[in-house]
Order: C-alpha cells, then structure tokens, then sequence
C-alpha cells in the first residue's frame, strides 16, 4: 500500500500519465522509480540541513570568531572545502567503476562526514586560537574529501535509478525540502544564537550536523539500485590519460567545464556582498541567521522552478542563471551609491537572496546537464574531470581577492560579472542534451 501510495504521489509530482516514461535507466530500475525518488529526496532534506548547520561559509567562520581564531584561517576554510571535495575525484573514478552497485562509496563517505563534524564538534567544545583553528581545518579537509566521493557515487546512482527528464525535478524537491528545514534552522538561530557566543549552542549544530549526515546515510542505503557496468577499472595513471583524453576530443565537455568554472563567480560573488552590506547597512548585517534565513528562503522558491527548467534545457537555464547572476551583482556593486533611506538590511537581504538562488540555480543546472551529458559507461570518469579541473580554478580563483584589496570591492564585483558574461557565451555553444 505504501509503494502505491509512493507512486501516485510521484505521478502527481511529476506530472506522469499512465504510461511512465523511464528514459535512460533499465526496466528493472523503473519499477523502483517512485520508493527511490522519495528516498532521494529526504536524503537530500537531511544533507542540504547538515550542510548550512556547519557551513564553512557562514557558521563555521562565525565560530572560529567566538573561538578566537586567527582571520587568515578562517579565510582558508572555503577553499579546503572546495579543492577538498574536487581535487582528488579523477583518482577514486575508476575504482568506483570497479564495482556493481555504487551507493555504498556514498552511504560509506556520509559516515566518515558524520564522524568528522563529531571529532570537530568536541575541538569546539575543549578547544580555542590557533590550535582549535588547525584542528578544524584539517577535519573539514577529511570531510571535503569524503563529500568528493560521494558527488561521483551520487550522479551515477542518480543516473542509474531517476528517468531522463526527472532528475531536475528530484534534485529540486531535495533542495526544496531543506530550504524549509534551513529557514526553521535559520531563525532558530537569529533568535538564539548572540554575538558573543555559545560554545554549547555550536557543539549542538555541528552534533546535529553529524546526526543529519548519519540518518542521510541509512536513508541511502534504502536505495533499490541495479547492478551497473564494472568495466573500466584503471590506475591513477591510466585515469590521467584517459581523462585527458576525453578533455582533448570532446569539445562539449571542454565548453562544459570552462562553463561551470565561469559560473562559480557566482558563489565568489557573495562574501563580498557580505562585506559590502556589512559596510554600508551596519552590523545587523553580522547576524549569523539572516544568511542561514536567505539560503532557505531561496531554496524554496527557486528550487521547484529551477527542477522543471533544467529538465526542460538544462543549457539554457545555465545562461539564464549567468545573466540573473549578472545583473544582481552589478546592482550590489552600485549598492553604496543608493540613496540612505533605500540602504537597509531589508534591500540588503533582498540581493543577498537573489545571489543564492542564483547559486542554487547554477549549481542544479551544471549537475542535470553533466549527468544528461555524459555517456552511461564513462559518466564517473566525465564528473571527476570536471570536477577535479573545478577544482584546480577555486584554487586559481583564491587569488582573486588581490583584485578587492589593489582596486576596491566594486571592480572585484565588475570582474565577476565579466567572468559571467564568458560564460553566457560559451553556453551558447553548449549542446542540447
């Protein structure tokens, strides 16, 4: 009764008929469509939450504050998360490949993540200054690397056990769903959490974090997946070549990749809207809610649309997200200029809002394209380059911020906004998938 339930749910959700259309997965797979669809999308729920309780963007800076952590590591802590979860996936690709079912490097990786935030939580708890600084960074590094892992697990499952033309609307209703819990979380934390600190209300997020990661785990591991292609399995080396391979011929990929780099100015963007608004509006703008809030807000109004545009060209809404992304950080960069009574924290929130649809957007685009774009067989192999030559640009893109301190926050912003208007022209080239 469950599972029809399940399925008349999904049906409505997805707008199916009585036929259901199950493009690119097996027959056996499409039998599990709705049970595995639902599970993706609590799954999704808990990781999204997790993720915003212990954010090297948001909350993790404002602890290492109340810890009296030194400024310069809290500047390190985006980039280890990034090049963390990027840089090592060409090297775990092909043993991924090696095996049948693929779920298990995730459910295994979420484990290491809720171990990881556990370790991190007590750091918070008997530790501060530098040491308790190191200790986290090098923790978060364990967790990047873990979340890389599971990324390659993540798009093949997917791809194995969600139809052609369905995904988008399933990664949407994931990130719908924890837009809702982070806008809970968000306010509780606006209301709870002062600028002086709690050492026991940070080791409660990041616990909780880790009981997120954990459940998300279980809930994974529920998943009905087929047995898939084994062939392929390479060292390192042989991974190398191939991938260069692939990077040298196919001049979609090539497009792909410089396009998705393009488009990370987009997040780049934001703590220096951050900045900019803690200048100009005060420090009601230093409110480690009011970003936990926006991320949420945005997550759920934009996600459902977002999922249904991306299923219907998933290349055309990357340009559309360039240009959104475009012109709302063109309007923060002329933000010191408006008039007194316009710059408040409610316009400031506003943009800041805009700027992390914008985010969620590009970044459920770029996943339904790749996943739509590479070959069934050599998929691990096309996500790991991608996101292994992504992560080589964070490192690039780190330097970025000499251009802020020579020439100003404005022109840092001018040059993000021409970074997205290459890749408005690059997408152009993009095939449709």
């Amino acid at each position: 009764m469950a599972g029809t339930q399940a399925e008349k749910i999904y049906d409505y959700i997805t707008d199916e008929g009585e036929e259901r259309s199950c493009k690119a997965i097996s027959d056996d797979a499409c039998k599990e469509v709705s049970g595995n669809f639902f599970k993706n999308v609590l799954n999704g729920a808990s990781t999204k939450l997790a993720e915003q309780l212990v954010s090297p963007g948001t909350t993790l800076p404002w602890i290492f504050g109340a810890l009296g952590v030194p400024g310069g590591l809290a500047g390190a802590l985006v980039p280890v998360k990034d090049a963390g979860s990027l840089l090592p996936q060409l090297f775990v690709s092909a043993k991924i490949r090696a095996f049948d079912r693929r779920k298990w490097f995730w459910v295994m990786s979420a484990f290491v993540q809720a171990m990881s935030m556990v370790a991190m939580a007590f750091v918070v708890l008997n530790s501060g200054g530098i040491t308790a600084g190191v200790l986290i960074l090098l923790l978060l590094g364990i967790f990047s690397i873990a979340s890389g892992v599971a990324s390659l697990a993540f798009k093949d499952v997917v791809a194995k056990t969600i139809p052609k033309g369905k995904r988008g609307q399933m990664l949407a209703m994931r990130a719908t769903t924890g837009g809702i819990l982070t806008l809970i979380a968000g306010v509780w934390i606006n209301t709870t959490v002062k600028s002086d600190g709690n050492i026991w209300v940070f080791f409660g997020l990041i616990i909780t974090a880790a009981v997120l990661w954990a459940l998300a785990a279980i809930i994974f591991a529920n998943i009905k997946e087929e047995k898939g292609a084994t062939e392929g399995g390479k060292t390192p080396v042989k991974e190398l070549t191939d991938a260069w391979s692939f990077f040298r011929k196919d001049a979609n990929l090539r497009n792909f990749i410089f396009t998705r780099a393009l488009l990370m100015a987009i997040p780049l963007a934001q703590p220096f809207f951050i900045i900019i608004g803690r200048q100009e509006v005060g420090s009601e703008v230093s409110s480690l809610g009011i970003i936990v809030v926006a991320a949420g807000i945005a997550n759920i109004i934009s996600s459902p649309f977002w999922g249904r545009f991306s299923d219907k060209s998933s290349r055309i809404m990357m340009i559309l997200v360039a240009a959104l992304g475009i012109v709302n950080i063109l309007i923060m960069a002329s933000f010191p200029m408006w008039a007194g009574n316009l710059k408040n924290i409610y316009t400031f929130s506003l943009l800041l809002l805009i700027q992390v649809m914008a985010h969620g957007g590009a970044r459920l685009s770029r996943k339904t394209y790749l996943v739509d774009f590479a070959p069934d067989k050599d998929r691990p192999l096309y996500v790991a380059l991608s996101n292994t030559m992504i992560g080589l640009f964070t490192l690039i893109a780190a330097g970025f911020g000499v251009i802020a301190t020579l020439f100003g926050l404005q022109i840092m912003l001018l040059f993000y906004a021409a970074l997205l208007v290459a890749a408005i022209i690059l997408g152009l080239t993009l095939k449709d998938v």
